[in-house]
Parts: structure tokens; C-alpha cells; sequence
């Protein structure tokens, strides 16, 4: 038996119960790995919530790291001993143990401790496949401005520092001074208090105008309108999340009248559908975090019994950089 979080409802964070489970021996294409902790993500609260329908009960989260216990047939890419990280479905990382599919789960590097590792999955992978596959017509060069919100957050300060590394001009927001200023630090080259500034008067400003070729936005209702008024003509319009709320409808007709633009909503899920992309994404990754051009920055730590206070924290947007629960 192992300790997990599960809830039996959705609802807030008092649904959130830690239970013991039985931990078994995987089967084709599974691992059983030990975790020695796990990160906490703003999807997990969505699904927490019911935002995001799962079957009940449901055991929570989805990126952790700890060391592989035992692999079942056909597994060629892991094997017992080894350290190792992922961000994956099914949900099921707030737990001491679990039995997963393999094909998320990559080999940690020995330089990137398990904490980091824990931290690092599913918002660097995030930040990975915004900055190098959701891209605008023509793609991104050098010296480009492109709009970040919520860059004091766990995917947001990873972003700022490819951002700088990659040569663009990014633009965060967030939602106070001393958040803004942790984001400069962390590589964006301009910052908006969006409380106390209009961040489409601002983009206009710090861009001559011109506006952005992309908006990355994990906010959701309350940015949506505005950032697409910071678009230039044929710019992309990225949701990845939705913090504030989801999108209300749109009528199509809006982007042709403010320049042709696009919109997608991404997901990473779709981008590590498998082994190849999973390890490909990793890799790139992996290599930004040792290289030191990207550094993981662990804010909050809390117990995994702790758990109903770090989701209050989380939704009331009182931490930055990453989470993490410790076992």
C-alpha cells in the first residue's frame, strides 16, 4: 500500500484526500517508479474543479520525478534503478508510488536533482513546444516581440529565459510589481503590471505600434479580447490555459476584421503523443536546464498532507515560479 491523493467529487480544495492505495507490477509498455516529488500544476486544478471531466475518483497530477522500481514487457528505454522524470496521463503523480505507461517517462540527467525534476516537466515542456513549435507565419527570428502572460509563473519565468536565449523580445505580464520584476530578472525584456497598467496600451507603446507576432496566454476570459487587439496582421493567438476562466464563444468573423490573425488552443499532451516526441522535447530541455540558460526556480515547497492549502495558494495566484510537493 502507498500513499495517495484522490478526490471523490469535484470541487475545491477540501475534496482533496489522502488515501492508501495498492501499488501493483506493471504490465506491457508500464513501469512502477517510486517518487521523491511531484509537481504541482494549474491543470491539475482544473481537474480538481471539473473544469476538466474525469471519471471519479480520480487520483491527482501529472509530472513527477523518483527512481523506477520495476518495468514491464516490451519497456526498452528505462529499467530498474534508473532516476527518471515525466509529465503524462493518466493523472496519478500525488502519490508515493504509482504504476504508469512508459512512454512519457524519460531518464533524469545525474546533473538535475529530483526536486527540479519534479518541477520542471510539464511547464518546461510547455514552454518548449510554445517557443519552438507554436509559431506564427513565417516563424520566429531574433529581435521579435512576443507577449507572455502570467510570466511570473511556473511556465512563465521558464519561457523568459529561452526567450532571451533564443534573442526575442518578450513581453510578460503579471499581476503585481514584485512579480514583474521577477520576470525581468528572468530574462523578459519588458514587464506590465496588468492591475495597474493597460497591457494593450503598453504593447503598443514598447512596439512602436506595430504590436506583437504572438501572444502565448494561459490566463483565458479576462486577457483574451485585449490580447488579440496586441496582434500584428497574421499573428497567432496561443491559449494554453485558462486561469481566469474559459474563452467565452467568438464570432470567426473578428480575426479577418483585425487582421487576418490565428488562433489555436494548445495542449502538450497532443506534442508528447509519443516516445519519439516525448524524448526529442526532453532532450531539448534537459540541455537548456544544464547548459544554464534556464533555471528552475522552486518557490513553494509543501508536504503531500498539505496539499488543500498548496491548491488554495495556486488558485489565488499567491505563488510564483514552481510548486512542488514533498514526500
Amino acid at each position: 500500500m502507498t500513499r495517495a491523493v484522490r478526490i471523490d467529487q469535484p470541487g475545491g480544495p477540501e475534496q482533496l484526500r489522502i488515501v492508501d492505495v495498492a501499488v501493483g507490477e506493471p504490465g506491457p509498455g508500464e513501469i512502477r517508479i517510486r517518487h521523491h516529488a511531484v509537481g504541482l500544476n494549474f491543470i491539475d486544478v482544473y481537474q480538481r474543479s471539473g473544469l476538466y471531466p474525469f471519471p471519479m475518483p480520480l487520483q491527482l497530477g501529472m509530472e513527477a520525478a523518483g527512481v523506477v522500481e520495476a518495468v514491464g514487457e516490451g519497456v526498452t528505454h528505462l529499467k530498474a534503478g534508473d532516476r527518471a522524470a515525466y509529465a503524462a496521463n493518466p493523472p496519478g503523480s500525488y502519490s508515493e508510488a504509482r504504476v504508469m505507461p512508459a512512454k512519457n517517462v524519460c531518464r533524469l540527467p545525474d546533473a538535475i536533482s529530483f526536486e527540479t525534476g519534479a518541477a520542471m516537466m510539464l511547464k518546461g515542456l510547455t514552454a518548449q513546444y510554445l517557443l519552438k513549435k507554436t509559431l506564427p507565419v513565417g516563424g520566429l527570428q531574433a529581435g521579435d516581440f512576443v507577449l507572455f502572460h502570467a510570466a511570473a509563473g511556473g511556465v512563465g519565468l521558464i519561457a523568459s529565459q529561452w526567450a532571451r536565449a533564443l534573442g526575442l523580445q518578450l513581453i510578460g505580464t503579471a499581476g503585481s510589481d514584485a512579480k514583474c520584476a521577477l520576470a525581468q530578472a528572468n530574462g523578459a525584456a519588458h514587464v506590465i503590471n496588468y492591475n495597474t497598467e493597460d497591457f494593450l496600451a503598453r504593447v503598443k507603446e514598447i512596439t512602436g505600434g506595430k504590436g506583437v507576432k504572438v501572444v502565448y496566454d494561459s490566463v483565458g476570459k479576462d486577457t483574451w479580447d485585449k490580447s488579440l487587439d496586441c496582434l500584428q496582421p497574421f499573428g497567432l493567438m496561443a491559449s494554453f490555459g485558462n486561469a481566469s476562466g474559459p474563452v467565452p464563444p467568438f464570432a470567426p468573423g473578428i480575426l479577418g476584421a483585425k487582421g487576418s490573425l490565428y488562433v489555436t488552443r494548445a495542449t502538450l499532451f497532443s506534442h508528447i503523443a509519443t516516445r519519439e516526441s516525448t524524448q526529442a522535447m526532453a532532450d531539448d530541455l534537459f540541455a537548456a536546464v544544464t547548459s544554464g540558460q534556464v533555471k528552475i526556480h522552486i518557490d513553494q515547497r509543501y508536504r503531500l498532507e498539505d496539499v488543500q492549502q498548496a491548491h488554495r495558494d495556486l488558485e489565488a495566484r499567491k505563488t510564483t515560479g514552481c510548486t512542488i510537493l514533498t514526500l
